[in-house]
């Protein structure tokens, strides 16, 4: 008989801001459809979105919405996954806030965290929505005390570990790439004008505003250099405006949205990438941008100091140290050697992750089985 999964994870890959976590996950589900479970992903309803579909030879069920869909999630349970459409594995992607699955089923869990928020929500949220957060949290280890967990980084694994959950119960499973895209273009040469740039939801945590603070004093060493800012979200408006006080605006210029293709080609030209965030669960788009023979300028934070190695891959610099920022910024635009290095390195550091691998080695975790 066909074993049944059901996965639970706010997005699915047709939400519209679905990212690195979704892709995750839909690999790791890829995984299991491959070896032969009958497999639902439960997700939050979004504009426009229907109850129900299909993707890679899984079902897609949404209900509730974002705001709701940890509260949803106990009644859905019950009523459509339980009795004799009970499944026989639940994996939860605890990727915005727990469901807290264990104790709405009787169904075995195993949980994949990308990352945990902790005390950076309050970069993002107000205080009472990230006081919310915290709290939920911090029932993590009473919740999934009995399950295994798979983790994509060692800074997540160390930070599930110290909150109270047995580090036998934790395996890391590094992210994998897209080969085909990612990948170098010896005809691509770089951009004429000294190019970094940022790939990403544009949120307030994520750092963008002190590349902003550190810009001025690049510009002071390198007068051509120029920020591309890749993305979109809720946090356009105010960087425009800090764009437009700090009188940057010739410097620095708003992408938006760009499909897959043209991301990669922005990416091959740059002469660096940015990722200025507080905490990253891995920190997929340094290893995408590494694949396409770029440099990259990091955050010494949580998930980034894994898929960035130190002065092999690119550099990393303290959180919101602005002057460190800017001088790391202008060693990579003005040393070619040292450019060059970090290039070579990126795409042989890029080489070793690939996503069949990692929805192997992440399944097997799951189902506490060894990988060969």
């Amino acid at each position: 008989m066909m074993r049944r999964l059901l996965a639970i994870n706010f997005r699915d890959p047709a939400h519209p801001e679905a990212g690195g976590a979704e892709l995750h996950l839909e690999h790791v589900l890829a995984e299991a459809v491959r070896r032969g479970w009958d497999v639902t992903w439960l997700a939050a309803g979004f504009a426009g979105s229907a109850a129900a579909a299909e993707h890679r030879g899984m079902r897609i069920v949404r209900r509730g919405t974002w705001w709701n869909f940890n509260l949803v999630v106990p009644g859905v349970l019950r009523r459509e996954f339980s009795g004799r459409t009970r499944p026989d594995l639940v994996v939860e992607d605890v990727n915005k806030v727990p469901c807290f699955t264990p104790w709405f089923t009787d169904t075995p869990v195993a949980v994949v965290v990308p990352h945990l928020f902790g005390t950076t929500v309050f970069r993002e949220a107000n205080a009472l929505v990230a006081c919310y957060v915290l709290a939920l949290e911090s029932l993590i280890p009473a919740a999934y005390r009995n399950c295994r967990f798979v983790v994509i980084s060692e800074s997540t694994r160390d930070d599930v570990v110290a909150r109270g959950i047995p580090a036998a119960q934790v395996s890391v499973v590094h992210c994998g790439l897209d080969h085909d895209r990612y990948r170098a273009d010896p005809a691509t040469p770089k951009a004429a004008r000294r190019t970094v740039t940022f790939v990403g939801r544009l949120r307030r945590y994520k750092g963008l505003d002190w590349v902003l603070q550190a810009l001025p004093a690049v510009l002071a060493c390198v007068p051509d250099a120029r920020l591309e800012i890749i993305g979109d979200g809720p946090h356009m408006e105010a960087l425009r405006r800090q764009v437009e006080r700090t009188r940057l605006e010739e410097s620095v210029e708003f992408l938006g949205f760009l499909p897959a293709d043209r991301k990669v080609e922005r990416l091959r030209a740059s002469w660096a990438v940015l990722q200025p965030s507080p905490k990253e669960g891995w920190g997929l788009t340094v290893v995408e941008a590494s694949a396409c023979g770029t440099a990259v300028i990091a955050t010494d934070a949580p998930g980034l100091r894994d898929s960035v190695r130190r002065d092999e891959t690119g550099l990393l610099v303290p959180y919101g140290d602005v002057r460190g920022l800017a001088d790391a910024i202008v060693r990579v635009l003005t040393d070619a050697p040292l450019r060059e290095r970090l290039e070579r390195g990126g795409l042989e550091w890029a080489s070793r992750f690939q996503w069949p691998d990692c929805g192997r080695r992440s399944m097997d975790a799951l189902l506490g089985e060894a990988s060969a």
